[in-house]
């Protein structure tokens, strides 16, 4: 005799993901603080150098502000760890949001110094709450089923992704009508708003109590994978945005094509991500992990003989293809590799690694070009995400012997 239809389990979709009560809320206000990190940084980059006339010094406080975001997110993510989102996420939505209007009366007008600028963005940075990887750990607390986590996953990353491309859009059309420090208050207003939305989902926990296991496991030991994996996801990444300029600026000398082609990875990133959570996977996420890596890292290095701008861009929907898979999986194990009590600080330590790794991955392209063929190039930078599988399965191969 079968079940009835309400005993049986939601059918594993992202329609499913969606049904699971609190989710839609608590994802939709977790969407809406983070369009402020889409929106911030370009602002941050207009409003300095409007304020300063300096792209040199517009460069360097937005990196500097970027620094801070990237390297302190665990830091950040502890303290969601140990005293829960609602008394941590709230008080760091407040300083964050505060600075940015700092930010923006400083840069409303031109002739502010540059020391004072860049370090209320030094605090800002500080203060930025991580609202990605809580959110991640929330779909970890709502979903038990690990087939409907991994649609979640696929799903955040995705809707994430077009936080990136939405923000910089809705920046564009604010300062085609005021300044651009008015995109500062407007990061500030998302940032604030949604979070303070977010953390009063009832999805919303305290902190998870620490067991005598936990403390001994250290919180985040058994990250190395995802980690290695996520960091030279970003190097692959970051690099061939620069390869594809310096690609299609060589064959026609038409640079206007470089949004389009990358488009096209944007684009198949986020067809990519959409089929790897829709897929029943079998295998064990680390294999998974490896061989995402191994396919991003060949079509790159395939990339580099593309004869024109078509086949760059169709080159680069199929890399981008494996790019929110890998990154994807690499969230998941994370997550299975720590205890409760410290899952966004694992997903923080992702998170982190993506975002190393595409601001080092430039810098390392960047030096490449002016010495080595292209094609070469774009294998070198394929061959970054290899090397990241190879270290994953060889973490994985150490290990196994020592859990058994």
């Amino acid at each position: 005799m079968s079940a009835p239809p309400s005993a049986r389990p939601a059918a594993p979709s992202y329609a499913a993901v969606l049904r699971v009560p609190h989710a839609r809320r608590t994802f939709a206000n977790a969407l809406v603080g983070r369009l402020s990190y889409g929106t911030v940084p370009l602002s941050l980059l207009l409003a300095t150098q409007r304020a300063t006339g300096s792209y040199a010094a517009s460069g360097a406080v937005l990196s500097v502000y970027g620094a801070a975001v990237v390297f302190l997110t665990p830091a950040r993510a502890s303290l969601v760890d140990r005293y829960g989102a609602r008394r941590a996420l709230l008080p760091l939505a407040a300083a964050h949001g505060g600075l940015l209007c700092v930010l923006a009366a400083l840069t409303w007008r031109p002739g502010a110094p540059v020391p004072l600028i860049g370090g209320a963005a030094v605090l800002a940075g500080v203060c930025a709450p991580p609202l990605g990887p809580t959110m991640r750990a929330v779909w970890s607390a709502l979903l038990a089923d690990r087939d409907l986590l991994r649609r979640a996953y696929s799903l955040d990353g995705v809707a994430e992704e077009l936080l990136f491309v939405s923000g910089p859009a809705l920046v564009g059309v604010l300062v085609a009508w005021t300044v651009p420090a008015a995109g500062l208050l407007l990061g500030a207003l998302l940032m604030v708003g949604g979070t303070a939305a977010f953390v009063t989902s009832p999805a919303m926990t305290g902190p998870r109590p620490r067991t005598g296991g936990d403390e001994r496991r250290g919180g985040v030991r058994g990250l190395g994978a995802p980690v290695v994996v996520a960091a030279g996801t970003g190097l692959a990444i970051s690099g061939v945005e620069l390869l594809v300029l310096a690609q299609v600026g060589a064959d026609s000398g038409d640079t206007d094509l470089v949004p389009w082609v990358l488009g096209a990875l944007s684009v198949g990133s986020a067809l990519g991500g959409l089929a790897n959570g829709a897929v029943d996977w079998r295998g064990p996420a680390r294999t998974r992990l490896a061989g995402f890596a191994v396919a991003l890292g060949l079509t790159i290095a395939a990339a580099g003989l593309a004869p024109g701008a078509l086949t760059l861009a169709v080159a680069m929907a199929c890399a981008g293809a494996f790019i929110a898979p890998a990154l994807t999986t690499a969230y998941l194990l994370a997550d299975e590799s720590v205890p409760a009590s410290d899952r966004t600080r694992a997903g923080a330590w992702v998170n982190m690694a993506v975002n190393a790794g595409s601001s080092a991955g430039g810098l390392t392209t960047g030096a490449l070009l002016g010495h080595l063929p292209l094609p070469l190039c774009f294998a070198l930078t394929g061959a970054t995400a290899l090397a990241s599988a190879g270290v994953a399965l060889a973490g994985g191969r150490r290990t196994e012997p020592a859990r058994a």
